[in-house]
């Protein structure tokens, strides 16, 4: 039977899976944490992954992604030269990327003294109006939020007014 496709799996392409999925778990979970460096370190492993995966797209390991001179052409020899250019720009992006992500941090560790990433203070503001008009994603409209953020009258003060000291803004900034 001539021109059968080998369909065996090698200990190889199993050894390269694992390691390639264990990269890609460990720079997942790297970059889901609050420290920017942990961030960086997650985001070169996800390339090295990327890279790891792209080489073993290419095929067999060891065969010429290009014959020479006068061999006659058989298409099953030849390696396919486009995963190994894919990782090489790859490698490039992921290095620009890491040097930008490595700026972006040192940037913050110098105004901030730290490099864990804080909440959006945005974020908190627009949350404590949501649940004051009393939406709220989880429950929906006019639903009623026993936890109010602490405030033990209810979030308003005694003219009806609502109480602005949780959020660090003053009364006059929301009118």
């Amino acid at each position: 039977m001539t021109g059968a496709v080998d369909n065996t799996v090698n200990t190889l392409d199993v050894t390269m899976a694992v390691v390639v999925g264990g990269l890609f778990t460990i720079g997942f979970h790297l970059m889901l944490q609050r420290s920017l460096m942990r961030i960086v370190l997650g985001f070169i492993l996800l390339g090295h992954g990327t890279n790891m995966l792209l080489l073993v797209a290419g095929g067999t390991p060891g065969r010429p992604p290009v014959l020479e001179g006068q061999q006659p052409v058989n298409p099953a020899e030849p390696a396919d030269p486009l995963p190994q250019a894919m990782a090489l720009t790859s490698i490039v992006i992921t290095f620009g990327l890491t040097a930008f992500l490595m700026a972006l941090a040192y940037r913050s560790w110098r105004l901030s003294g730290s490099d864990e990433v804080r909440d959006d203070v945005e974020d908190r503001r627009i949350d404590i109006a949501r649940q004051r008009a009393g939406t709220d994603e989880v429950t929906g409209p006019g639903a009623e939020n026993d936890d109010d953020l602490g405030e033990p009258d209810g979030g308003e003060d005694d003219a009806g007014e609502p109480d602005h000291r949780d959020d660090g803004t003053a009364p006059e900034e929301h009118r």
